[in-house]
């Protein structure tokens, strides 16, 4: 990759156009990883369409992402090491139910019906796709990350968000996301895997990468 320069990130919004294009192709490795898993484990055709990468302050993350009192299934990972930071992976009603039917030959209409099969269920599916990312960031940087096994909660968007936003909001308040859309068979549903690598990792990241910030 050539000379390894110093950047000096202070921000998420600092990233130049460059340095995100990076962003995407590590994104665009891990959507295919995680097509990949995920039709080996659900026995189905999965693609996943190019991800979008945004960047975006932590209110207009939670009004893009459906509004801060929007129920979710959210499943989070702490990144540790290197890199240290918060993978949260976002599951729809839709891309819930393709899960279910899946495994279970069941829908369901509200959160409230999900037992703990379920829950697990949903869980690895979230543990499957933050290491689909996070896995070429670390080869693509030589980087050894440290994956906390996965935490599963049901709540408000607003309150969901609010974990990344306290253990990192003294540092910046944008966050990543990388969005995409998911066809199962001939069925298409959202995704939304938010990214946290706090800044010091960030400027590691793309110090790993050799991109300078000019």
């Amino acid at each position: 990759m050539g000379r390894r320069t110093q950047v000096s990130i202070r921000d998420y919004t600092d990233l130049n156009s460059l340095q995100l294009d990076a962003l995407k192709e590590i994104g665009s490795i891990g959507a295919g990883n995680a097509a990949t898993s995920l039709s080996s484990l659900l026995n189905r055709r999965i693609e996943i369409g190019l991800p979008e990468i945004k960047i975006m302050e932590y209110n207009e993350a939670i009004e893009s992402l459906g509004g801060p009192e929007m129920i979710v299934a959210g499943v989070m990972r702490k990144l540790s090491g290197e890199i240290n930071g918060i993978g949260l992976y976002i599951l729809s009603m839709d891309f819930i139910n393709i899960v279910l039917e899946s495994i279970f030959n069941k829908k369901i209409e509200s959160f409230e019906e999900l037992g703990e099969m379920e829950i697990s269920a949903l869980t690895e599916i979230g543990n499957i796709i933050i290491a689909s990312y996070v896995n070429p960031m670390s080869a693509m940087t030589n980087t050894k990350v440290n994956i906390s096994m996965p935490a599963t909660t049901i709540n408000m968007l607003g309150g969901i968000l609010s974990v990344p936003m306290i253990e990192y909001g003294y540092q910046t308040n944008h966050i990543m996301t990388i969005s995409g859309n998911f066809k199962c068979d001939d069925r298409e549903v959202y995704s939304n895997l938010i990214l946290v690598p706090d800044v010091k990792s960030l400027n590691y990241i793309l110090k790993e990468l050799g991109i300078n910030n000019d």
